[in-house]
């Protein structure tokens, strides 16, 4: 059974996840995602929740301070990219040590090294941007892992 667009009337499966006319996401009316709507603090909430992207320092600031602590879309953000800072450092530090060992091997060695590094690089450049862009477009976008433990510890903090 087609169903229609409510922003530019085209016809579409009822499965579908984007309006093939506009492009609008087609949000099915049984999801439970929260999505940002209102003003916290000095900020609106997608606001709030991409500013908790930038560093670590924003992110540990709204988990402290009263108005953005009390906002689980903001905490739920703040969390989220809290943890996404560790699982980085901790990639960084596991491939400085197998940077130190394969630094053994003549030319392959830091070649791959350099590679591997570049790749994790711009990986981490375009999740940091997914993420960010998610947060100002209002949606709780979860990372795998990360993104589930974030949405419990934002909902019993």
């Amino acid at each position: 059974m087609p169903i229609a667009c409510p922003d530019c009337a085209a016809q579409m499966p009822e499965i579908a996840a984007f309006c093939p006319g506009c492009g609008r996401p087609m949000i099915p009316a049984t999801s439970t995602a929260t999505r940002a709507e209102g003003k916290v603090g000095f900020f609106h909430e997608n606001i709030a929740g991409a500013l908790a992207y930038l560093t670590f320092i924003p992110a540990v600031a709204f988990l402290i301070l009263e108005p953005y602590n009390e906002n689980r879309f903001v905490r739920f953000h703040s969390i989220q990219s809290l943890l996404l800072w560790v699982a980085g450092l901790a990639a960084a530090a596991a491939l400085k040590l197998v940077g130190i060992i394969l630094f053994i091997i003549p030319v392959v060695g830091p070649l791959f090294v350099v590679l591997v590094s570049m790749v994790i690089g711009l990986a981490a450049v375009v999740i940091w941007l997914v993420l960010v862009v998610k947060a100002l477009q209002g949606d709780m976008f979860k990372l795998p892992l990360l993104g589930d433990f974030a949405d419990q510890h934002a909902a019993s903090f």
